[in-house]
């Protein structure tokens, strides 16, 4: 899955613009809010921690479960028999901002989710060099970087404004309408991570930092041709909210090169008179006295 937001990529038929809305709601429990001195919420969720048992309740805990155990030989809710091994945690995604010495490893990560893409659009769907990738890091908005242990599996750009030097969106049509956008540049998956929960927790995550900041509305660009992306989107309540299409027209011309030409025949030149033996004395037609 992948999208940009400021570009116009794609073949005929081009890109759509789609549009959400941000439900104007509290941040759930359990998130930390920015307070007025850190602008900025925090993008970690923060769960209770749980109260630890006295001493004397987990023995006796530990003791009927014993006792349970000898009736009725099935070890107690919650806990694995002796005889089977414990199921493997299921893998944690992390969300955390980009840092300076991610920059390269990330920029690999965006040339491997977009290289199929790519070969299928007018317009490269992530920044077309790597310089220009390094000046966004220094630009306003937020880069996230999505983790499962030190892999990267997600990377999601976003604005809330609309600025840049590549920039084409025009704000006047969502302040007419009374819509404070955020701008997704940027949202990627691992190939090998999608359809496993990542995308929708990134999604979250933009909705999350949408809301405190006082957004309404998730804005980004996705090429027409990406079916699945499409699709997946639309299943999110995302709706089409304009198109730029990239038509073409064959013109009937000439080559520029002009086609081979034969040359004609040289004409044959006339035959020469043969030149005396060398040696031999010409007749003057005379003869000579004796």
């Amino acid at each position: 899955m992948a999208s940009r937001s400021r570009r116009n990529p794609a073949p005929v038929p081009g890109p759509s613009l789609l549009v959400t809305e941000v439900e104007a709601v509290e941040p759930a429990g359990g998130i930390e809010v920015p307070s007025a001195a850190d602008p900025v919420p925090r993008l970690r969720a923060v769960p209770p921690e749980p109260e630890a048992p006295e001493e004397s309740t987990a023995q006796e805990q530990s003791s009927a479960e014993v006792d349970a155990e000898a009736e009725t030989g099935a070890p107690p809710a919650g806990r694995p028999s002796a005889g089977k091994a414990a199921q493997p945690a299921s893998p944690e995604v992390r969300v955390r901002r980009l840092h300076r010495r991610d920059l390269n490893r990330t920029w690999e990560f965006l040339k491997l989710v977009f290289r199929d893409v790519n070969r299928e659009t007018v317009e490269y769907q992530r920044p077309f060099s790597k310089r220009r990738f390094l000046e966004v890091y220094e630009e306003e908005g937020e880069q996230l970087l999505f983790e499962v242990e030190d892999k990267i599996v997600g990377y999601a750009e976003c604005a809330f404004d609309a600025s840049g030097s590549d920039n084409w969106v025009n704000p006047r049509y969502f302040d007419k309408r009374g819509m404070r956008p955020l701008y997704v540049d940027e949202l990627a998956v691992h190939p090998d991570y999608q359809g496993q929960g990542v995308g929708g927790f990134m999604l979250d995550q933009l909705q999350h930092l949408a809301r405190v900041r006082g957004c309404t509305h998730l804005v980004l660009e996705v090429a027409e041709n990406n079916k699945s992306a499409l699709s997946w989107y639309r299943k999110r309540n995302f709706f089409k909210l304009d198109a730029a299409i990239f038509m073409a027209q064959k013109l009937p011309a000439e080559p520029e090169l002009l086609p081979p030409r034969r040359l004609p025949k040289r004409a044959a030149k006339a035959a020469a008179a043969p030149a005396p033996a060398k040696g031999s004395r010409k007749s003057s037609g005379r003869t000579r006295r004796k």
